[in-house]
């Protein structure tokens, strides 16, 4: 039986439903197979996503260990370094002052001024004529300086404030000031002898300079503040008063006024007689404190580079010389002091003596006929003090000469100082010439300052004081911080010998050789010198003298020491008491007033001359 058309159509319909069906039935496989697969790549990337993140986690708590523990220390102190800046503030120089605090040495700000003509801002020779005339220099010049370099051209290596503020006021583009410190000597070359010098480094090279350095420094302390994230330091981070410094200065026992005075009248004679050099020495015997240090000639501080670096020692304590003469009243003390002579002993004197193989003579071959001991120094008989220290036995003799520091040095405070010169004991010994050109002051050596510190021993009723220039460290107010420890005095002579020498000096003045130093109203004591100069080669310099006279003032209550002292000043009128002593005197004479000694009458001690 067939199928019918409407039973056809039936089951063509259902065959379509069927496959549709079964092809949703299969998309709905396939998307669920899809999702199934979707879900597992998702679960995969979920997995790695974590695995990563677990990973990163871990890197970082290593490398957080490592920066926080292992190297947190050194990241720490390298953080610190960053922020952080060590610091030392300029600590300006102390000021040197004399004793009546006037400046004699201070630090002052100057500038180095660079030149920079590419950044100009008006032509070269417009900056040219404003600059010259501050700069003291030509303006054609100042262009074609401006012509050699595009920029850093050092147009003034130490330029005053004053002079910096006055370029600072013209608003010119191109230049720049850099601050600095300078060591300015006001008095110039007047003190040059006692204060000397500082360098390019600011380091003491001669005087109290060098001396007293760790005086003169102040003590800067190196702080730690903070910098900014430019790095400009936080002030507000700075230790309390780390800029503060002591108003403290050095002073000295020098006056300017007696120093000006002294090298007036030392410069005027060294000029009159073609000496080489010269020096005057002031000192008070009470407690050695040295009122004026002269050297001639010397240099100006400021300018201590165009100077001959023989000059930045002082000689007087430098350099070594046979006193002659002025060492007279020493021995002559020596002698009273052992009791073997007594003030009125009397003494020919035929103008030569035999010694050993030798002959001496005084100057001149003078013969002075039957003198006493005053005469001996009135007329500086060599004979007669030949005869004195023959009554001494060598040995002796030879003891008192290092009791008086022959053969030591005398720590002073300036710098450089040389020990002074005697021959051993068994030479010394050996032969009687040594002791009898000691007596009249040849054949050993010693220093001017040396000299000076013995005859304070004469002027202080017999002891050894410390020749010093520094006083000490003082304020503002006057207040002193810091004075020296000297020495204690060493007592060599009774002060009944040094009153008995003294007044033998007198007599020098008042009737001998140092009559050129008088000064009417005034008891002075003194001494003339005019010895030989020692060769380097042995013997003596036919054609040089040194001419010195050591004065002491007043007689009736001794204090002061002055010494003139002329190294080979020419003519034949060339001696102590030609040359030196009118220093002396023109010291002598601003001292009085200074020292505000009183007058007393003229006493004429020396017995009468046989």
């Amino acid at each position: 039986m067939g199928k019918s058309p409407s039973r056809i159509k039936f089951l063509n319909l259902s065959k379509t439903k069927f496959k549709k069906q079964q092809k949703a039935s299969e998309r709905a496989l396939e998307e669920i197979a899809s999702t199934k697969d979707q879900s597992a790549n998702t679960k995969s990337r979920l997995f790695v996503v974590w695995g990563v993140l677990i990973a990163a986690g871990l890197g970082l708590t290593v490398n957080l260990y490592q920066l926080q523990i292992v190297n947190g220390p050194k990241l720490t102190q390298k953080a610190r370094n960053q922020q952080m800046v060590n610091l030392r503030p300029f600590m300006p120089r102390r000021p040197v002052i004399d004793r009546t605090n006037n400046v004699l040495a201070i630090d002052r700000p100057v500038y180095t001024v660079y030149a920079h003509p590419k950044l100009f801002g008006k032509s070269q020779e417009d900056v040219a004529k404003q600059l010259a005339p501050i700069l003291d220099k030509e303006a054609g010049d100042l262009e074609k300086i401006f012509q050699s370099k595009k920029s850093g051209i050092v147009l003034s290596s130490a330029l005053p404030e004053e002079l910096a503020d006055r370029i600072s006021s013209l608003h010119l583009d191109g230049l720049e000031l850099i601050q600095k410190y300078s060591r300015l000597y006001p008095q110039q070359d007047l003190v040059a002898d006692v204060v000397g010098y500082v360098n390019v480094d600011r380091r003491g090279q001669a005087g109290v300079e060098y001396s007293q350095e760790k005086l003169l420094e102040r003590s800067g302390q190196t702080v730690r503040m903070s910098r900014a994230g430019n790095g400009a330091l936080m002030p507000d981070h700075a230790p309390e008063g780390f800029l503060h410094f002591d108003d403290l200065r050095l002073q000295l026992t020098i006056d300017s006024r007696l120093q000006r005075s002294a090298r007036l009248a030392l410069k005027q004679q060294m000029k009159k007689f073609g000496a080489k050099r010269g020096a005057v020495i002031v000192m008070d015997a009470w407690d050695g404190s040295l009122l004026a240090l002269v050297s001639q000639p010397t240099y100006n501080p400021n300018e201590y580079s165009k100077a001959d670096i023989a000059l930045f020692k002082n000689w007087t304590v430098a350099d070594l010389y046979e006193p002659g003469s002025t060492f007279k009243p020493l021995n002559v003390a020596i002698a009273l002091e052992n009791g073997v002579i007594k003030p009125d002993d009397t003494f020919n004197d035929p103008g030569s003596i035999q010694v050993a193989d030798r002959i001496i003579r005084n100057a001149e071959n003078k013969r002075y006929g039957r003198i006493n001991i005053a005469q001996v120094l009135q007329h500086s008989s060599n004979i007669g003090m030949v005869q004195i220290i023959q009554r001494l036995q060598p040995s002796v003799y030879y003891n008192w000469l290092e009791r008086l520091g022959l053969g030591q040095g005398i720590q002073t405070d300036l710098p450089f100082e040389v020990v002074s010169q005697l021959k051993s004991q068994e030479e010394f010994s050996a032969s009687p010439i040594e002791a009898a050109t000691t007596s009249f002051g040849q054949g050993f050596s010693l220093t001017a300052l040396q000299l000076v510190q013995m005859h304070g021993a004469l002027a202080n009723g017999g002891k050894l004081v410390t020749p010093h220039i520094v006083r000490g460290l003082i304020d503002t107010k006057g207040h002193m911080h810091y004075s020296p420890n000297l020495p204690a005095p060493r007592q060599i002579f009774s002060t009944a010998t040094t009153q008995k020498v003294v007044e033998m000096m007198e007599t020098v003045v008042s009737q001998g050789t140092g009559k050129a130093s008088q000064i009417p109203g005034y008891r002075i004591a003194g001494k003339t010198g005019t010895a030989q100069v020692a060769s380097r080669a042995g013997g003596y310099l036919s054609n040089a003298k040194i001419t010195s006279f050591v004065g002491i003032l007043p007689v009736q209550s001794p204090r002061y020491v002055v010494l003139a002292l002329v190294d080979e000043p020419k003519g034949e009128n060339a001696f102590g008491s030609t040359v030196a002593a009118p220093i002396a005197k023109a010291v002598m004479e601003a001292l009085i007033p200074i020292e505000q000694i009183p007058p007393s009458t003229p006493v004429n001690s020396a017995p009468a001359s046989p």
